[in-house]
């Protein structure tokens, strides 16, 4: 990946953070413009996904030990 901050980085970003922030399912549905709620629950379900990533562990543990 370049870095590039492309259109589908946007939605993917915004419909995370309504997520995030509370918004219903059916709502976050609605503002995605998903017609089926299976399409948004796949973005509800990948929020979890960090927690999970090697990447994030191991900055979580450096954090938790002090390495640098």
């Amino acid at each position: 990946m370049d870095g590039a901050i492309s259109p589908h980085s946007l939605r993917h970003a915004a419909i995370t953070a309504a997520l995030d922030a509370g918004c219903s399912l059916r709502d976050v549905q609605d503002f995605a413009r998903h017609a089926d709620p299976r399409q948004t629950r796949r973005y509800d379900r990948a929020r979890g996904a960090l927690e999970r990533n090697p990447t994030y562990i191991a900055t979580y543990l450096a954090g938790a030990t002090g390495a640098r």
